[in-house]
């Protein structure tokens, strides 16, 4: 991926393309480049904008699905994004809620893909002890449907993060932190445009899960990928896209009210 990354005071970030803004929010073990396929796709036509969320550079104390949504308010206000897309896979998709329902103003639709935020399977009941790279290819596998989608690349990445103590710390802070904020109680209060994309495959935030989400979220759509598992986006990003862009296209079609 040969995108530049900026440097705006302390926020890193990529940002392509002109138009309206589709800001890009990545999960606890993602990173800039699970979003290569839908940066290529829509950087024609919209201002595609991939925060570096600093998942391990906030004190323990914030290191927490509300640490994160602050720390993209300070960075969408520090950008002045409006009108905004706003997309977010995993826990990123949870950071991504959590900022809209305190922050609705400046978002005009929402696409969620494996969130969490009701309910997800982590790392399950145990956590490896570091130095075992089988562990981490096995859980890593476990994000897709096809486990070749876990490269060498992929698993080293995973591997570098939970072979350092204070990164795992901080991982389970994060895990925890998610468990605790269930925002069923909140999802009704979500009045942009809401996009469900999920992998029927998806044994993290499982089928049901998106079910719930539709049905909590009133202004929402739902749709599944087969053969696929937790990022759609990185594993069917052919279908991904053409589902995201079909939304979309339906907005702009859309006189506002």
């Amino acid at each position: 991926m040969d995108y530049t990354i900026r440097e705006d005071g302390k926020y890193k970030f990529i940002e392509e393309g002109e138009g309206e803004p589709l800001l890009l929010l990545h999960g606890l073990f993602g990173a800039l480049s699970n979003f290569e396929h839908l940066i290529d796709y829509f950087r024609d036509s919209y201002k595609v904008v991939v925060p570096m969320l600093p998942l391990f550079d906030l004190d323990l104390l914030h290191t927490t699905v509300g640490g994160l949504s602050k720390f993209v308010k300070k960075f969408i206000d520090h950008r002045d994004y409006n009108n905004i897309h706003l997309l977010g896979n995993s826990l990123g998709g949870h950071v991504a809620l959590v900022y809209l329902l305190k922050n609705p103003g400046r978002i005009q639709s929402l696409t969620l893909t494996g969130s969490s935020g009701l309910f997800e399977s982590g790392m399950g009941d145990s956590y490896p002890k570091r130095g075992d790279k089988e562990y981490i290819r096995k859980k890593t596998e476990l994000t897709f449907y096809d486990p070749k989608m876990a490269t060498e690349e992929l698993v080293n990445e995973c591997f570098e993060i939970t072979n350092n103590r204070l990164k795992v710390i901080k991982i389970i802070a994060l895990a925890k932190s998610a468990i605790r904020n269930n925002l069923g109680e909140e999802l009704n209060q979500i009045k942009q445009p809401t996009c469900l994309i999920w992998g029927n495959n998806d044994i993290i935030t499982p089928p049901f899960v998106a079910k719930e989400f539709n049905k909590l979220i009133p202004n929402s759509e739902l749709h599944f990928i087969d053969k696929c598992g937790h990022a759609p986006m990185m594993e069917v990003p052919v279908e991904f896209n053409k589902i995201l862009s079909g939304f979309l296209t339906r907005l702009r079609a859309t006189p506002a009210t």
